[in-house]
């Protein structure tokens, strides 16, 4: 017999903006997102927490946020650095005071670890978010057995649109093709987004396609079963 099917929904960046933290907002209420990753750093994190707190079903995570590189005119250029991501004692440092930030705002532990950009994919930055998961006893994206989903995403890793993946037809493939097990969606919803991203729009699409009841439908016929980071033993 085949492995039940689990799917965690988690959107990326809650508390970077208003519009984000809007966008997250709808797609819980009116679609499929189950979990959120909290930005601790960024400038609406103080709605963020009041959203999370009015809204326990929403599991929380913690998004490690050390720093962002934009690809523009043919180059990486970077947006900003928190820390030197090469010095891992300085990584670690920093990594820590956004737990006890996150603890401080949400007087809990995170659902799970995860990080802006998939930072913690690589060295320094994964041996540090490693121990802070062993620690915390939280999964950590891509490295707890869960498998991650990230092919719900309107760019290419140089920025170029990819409109056809965010489409509610890409993401009923997506549903249909999950193997068994438990397996994180990462997505990335947005309302009302100006220039403050150069994932904006692509964000509005999203929000439309998480809500769409022909995806709440395909996970209903594909005898998919919805739960969050807190559902995790």
């Amino acid at each position: 017999m085949a492995a039940a099917r689990v799917l965690i929904v988690n959107a990326d960046d809650l508390g970077m903006s208003k519009a984000v933290n809007a966008g997250i907002a709808a797609a819980h209420e009116r679609g499929i997102v189950t979990s959120a990753s909290l930005m601790v750093r960024q400038g609406a994190v103080a709605e963020a927490r009041s959203y999370a707190a009015a809204h326990p079903r929403l599991a929380g995570g913690l998004q490690l946020d050390l720093g962002q590189w934009d690809y523009e005119n043919g180059e990486w250029t970077v947006a900003y650095e928190r820390c030197p991501m090469d010095d891992e004692a300085a990584v670690e440092v920093e990594c820590r005071a956004q737990l006890e930030i996150f603890r401080e705002l949400l007087d809990r532990e995170p659902t799970h670890l995860d990080s802006h950009q998939h930072t913690h994919m690589s060295a320094p930055v994964a041996g540090v978010a490693e121990r802070l998961a062993a620690e915390l006893g939280v999964p950590l994206r891509g490295r707890s057995g869960i498998g991650y989903e990230g092919g719900f995403y309107g760019q290419t890793g140089k920025g170029e649109a990819v409109p056809d993946a965010i489409s509610v037809e890409s993401l009923v493939r997506i549903l249909s093709s999950l193997p068994g097990g438990w397996t994180e969606l990462g997505c990335h919803p947005g309302l009302g987004m100006g220039s403050e991203s150069s994932y904006g729009s692509e964000r509005e699409v999203e929000v439309r396609g998480l809500c769409d009841p022909r995806v709440a439908a395909a996970i209903e016929a594909e005898c998919i079963r919805l739960c969050s980071f807190a559902d995790v033993d």
